[in-house]
């Protein structure tokens, strides 16, 4: 594993923010990522699983996004090969109704551009979800218009959908995303693993 991340896992930015969550828990960074990768994973942040096993998208949306790219479990978590950087490292926790926090602005601020340069060899970018395509692309385009434009980004970056449960209708709204960005996806991560 990369030096920075060791950096990354001692980080305690957010310890009094979480606390004063609905969870009340204590920072546990996911850093996943290695000099050598070709693949960059941008997601949102850890949810409550992924806290737990220290493994990023080690949950359903895992599963998903794992089908979605056509890898394996072996491929992607292979920190030479893959480097998932969500927009913060640590589970946000929950409020007060149960919903899932924002990922802490904070973190992307420390943190983003230092591993960014970390990362030399990046042939493909696969943004998760809104926070993401934010950070990495700009713009105010809502997931639908930003998803919708892939061809703009592609072949060096993707901007996808949450592969959560909870976009399941989107994905029904959407048939198009299955149709024609994923199989255009799945050839390009294949290329780039090479």
């Amino acid at each position: 594993m990369h030096p920075l991340a060791d950096d990354i896992r001692a980080c305690r930015l957010c310890a009094d923010r979480f606390r004063a969550t609905a969870t009340r828990h204590t920072p546990r960074p996911v850093p996943w990522f290695d000099a050598g990768a070709r693949i960059l994973i941008a997601g949102q942040a850890p949810g409550a699983r992924v806290h737990e096993a220290q493994r990023p998208f080690a949950d359903a949306s895992g599963v998903r996004l794992r089908d979605w790219l056509g890898l394996g479990e072996d491929e992607f978590y292979d920190r030479n090969r893959i480097a998932v950087v969500p927009m913060a490292f640590c589970f946000p926790g929950y409020d007060a109704k149960g919903s899932d926090l924002p990922p802490p602005p904070i973190c992307a601020a420390t943190w983003h551009d230092r591993v960014m340069a970390a990362l030399p060899d990046l042939g493909l970018r696969i943004l998760v979800g809104g926070h993401a395509h934010r950070w990495h692309l700009g713009g105010r385009l809502s997931l639908t218009e930003r998803v919708a434009d892939w061809r703009a980004h592609a072949p060096h970056t993707f901007p996808l959908p949450h592969p959560s449960w909870r976009n399941t209708g989107w994905l029904k709204r959407n048939p198009w995303f299955a149709e024609e960005l994923l199989p255009v996806l799945k050839a390009r991560v294949r290329e780039v693993l090479q």
